[in-house]
């Protein structure tokens, strides 16, 4: 009999209904949060995006004509391009509000991604949210704006 007292003493207090015992279970629970840090010691970690730099557009995933890719692992802003890009007005407050992110318009965008996560996406209509990247200081002054591409749904089977 003293085991079975002992047993459901010990459901009770997982439960939270014997008196005192919940608070011992409870006290054991836990740890040190753990606070900061890069989860892969060694492997540099991106910045993160600037929501003020944040743009959505909508239009058509094509392959860039001049792209060349060595690892289709590494993010590239070479491969993939936007045409016929039209600006979508639905981001939440604090958001697209930074110069740069005011000045890019234009109707092509490179994209900067990973080729696996946008290939599925070519010859689609996608909408495309992203941080606007600033023109290298060397760029030609007709290369389009560049778009870290942080989510994409397609919103269409082709561009037509």
């Amino acid at each position: 009999m003293p085991g079975r007292l002992a047993g459901l003493a010990a459901v009770l207090a997982v439960l939270g209904i014997l008196p005192g015992a919940a608070g011992g279970a409870a006290a054991q629970i836990g740890g040190k949060p753990i606070a900061g840090g890069n989860p892969t010691p060694g492997t540099p970690q991106p910045e993160p995006p600037s929501l003020a730099d944040r743009i959505t557009l909508t239009g058509c995933v094509e392959v860039a004509k001049a792209a060349s890719v060595a690892d289709g692992n590494t993010v590239t802003d070479s491969k993939f391009q936007l045409t016929g890009a039209e600006r979508v007005d639905r981001l939440p407050p604090d958001t697209g509000g930074s110069s740069l992110a005011s000045s890019a318009a234009s109707r092509t965008y490179r994209l900067a991604v990973i080729e696996s996560q946008l290939s599925p996406f070519v010859g689609t209509r996608v909408e495309i949210s992203g941080e606007v990247l600033p023109r290298p200081s060397a760029a030609p002054p007709a290369m389009p704006p560049t778009v870290r591409v942080e989510f994409v749904q397609k919103i269409a089977k082709s561009c037509t």
